[in-house]
């Protein structure tokens, strides 16, 4: 892609609208082409005639997708969704499972338009050496040179795809453990897979949490220098840590977690980004008695300390898990990592704390995204997300 330039595919049969890439459903992904189909159900074309640009598209029960080569950055996603003769349920995940547009629904002979902000990135750092990523994450799809989409449902319909570059829009970059990272696979998920369907178009959400990660680790392994290496003024920083920092028996290990968090504070508004510290989510088993010890509280007295925007997530999960009530292995996938729903609904958490306490990222979360009352969870029978065709019921490191 040339700077600035717009790639556009037309998804369907051999019709092709002019200055588009024709995708037919026997487009598998090679370097040389630069795109392609790589997992996933084969999709079917169906062609209903009329605009070359929307009157054909793509379909197929299951998830299949779609992987471009892209430089490193952001990039505003506009899809054409909707079968000119008939109804659709469309949803979009980018990248590892990462939750764009959820339940896209047309009625019969009617197409949309929606867009999205993606970020996608490597492990290469300008100043220095790489991230020192764990040997199964050098084939996720989140650290690859592609941009992956994923689109699912009972009826996903997918005309055209519009990719364009968007380097000034505004980041949110994570960082934390397995229950914030992208899950590459099902059944496993977290929060900050879920965070990106929250928000408007213009501004991306750049994860760097991963499972088994610790604040010490995430700072020796240059996952939080990547972030630096990228982070500018306006963008935000959000961080939690906590489950798998207390492992560590050190005497002087919450101190430490303490002064590690406190400098990244210090360092993410030294670039004139938004600090925003986040407190772990309890387990399964923490509805009874608190499982993180001294952490959530530390977080809590050094956001104070440094008048730094706090979402109190350790609460708020206590809360939903009360309600939940009889229903709460609904949440859960084991005792400490959530499913699809679980995690959907700790998202709901977090947003909430974005919408009380961070107010320049709340001016960016959706216009559908209604306020959530963590004791009065969805009901999780109905909850309905496609589940992805990546799967591996291994369990993910950290507990």
């Amino acid at each position: 892609m040339s700077a600035g330039q717009p790639l556009r595919f037309d998804f369907g049969s051999s019709r092709v609208a002019p200055g588009a890439i024709a995708v037919e459903p026997s487009c598998g992904f090679t370097t040389e082409r630069g795109h392609g189909f790589e997992i996933g159900v084969k999709p079917t074309a169906v062609d209903r005639g009329g605009n070359a640009w929307s009157g054909d598209f793509l379909t197929g029960q299951g998830g299949f997708c779609f992987s471009v080569e892209l430089p490193e950055g952001n990039h505003d996603v506009t899809v054409l969704l909707g079968d000119p003769k008939g109804t659709s349920n469309t949803t979009v995940k980018a990248e590892s499972r990462r939750l764009m547009l959820e339940h896209v629904t047309t009625r019969e002979g009617e197409q949309v338009t929606r867009k999205f902000t993606v970020n996608i990135h490597g492990p290469g750092i300008q100043s220095g050496p790489p991230v020192g990523l764990k040997q199964r994450e050098k084939d996720y799809l989140h650290w690859d040179s592609k941009l992956t989409l994923e689109f699912n449902g009972p009826n996903p319909c997918v005309a055209g795809l519009v990719i364009t570059p968007a380097p000034d829009a505004p980041t949110v970059f994570l960082l934390g453990d397995s229950t914030v990272t992208d899950q590459p696979f099902e059944p496993w998920n977290s929060w900050g897979q879920m965070l990106p369907r929250f928000f408007k178009p213009g501004i991306a959400v750049a994860n760097y949490a991963e499972s088994g990660e610790s604040i010490r680790s995430s700072l020796s392994a240059r996952r939080v220098a990547k972030v630096f290496s990228c982070l500018r003024k306006g963008d935000f920083v959000m961080v939690q840590f906590g489950h798998n920092d207390m492992k560590d028996k050190s005497a002087n290990a919450l101190e430490t977690y303490g002064e590690n968090l406190t400098k990244i504070v210090a360092d993410v508004r030294l670039k004139g980004a938004v600090p925003v510290l986040v407190t772990s989510m309890e387990r399964k088993a923490g509805i009874l008695k608190d499982t993180l010890g001294g952490y959530p509280e530390t977080v809590r007295r050094i956001a104070k300390q440094e008048g730094t925007a706090l979402i109190d997530l350790h609460p708020a999960s206590k809360t939903l898990y009360a309600a939940l009530g009889p229903k709460l292995d609904a949440a859960f996938q084991d005792g400490t990592h959530h499913n699809n729903f679980g995690s959907y609904e700790i998202a709901r958490c977090v947003v909430e704390g974005i919408r009380e306490n961070v107010p320049d990222l709340a001016k960016h979360l959706a216009d559908d995204v209604k306020p959530f009352d963590p004791a009065k969870p969805d009901d999780p029978a109905s909850f309905v997300m496609p589940e992805s065709p990546m799967k591996d019921p291994t369990k993910p490191d950290g507990n």
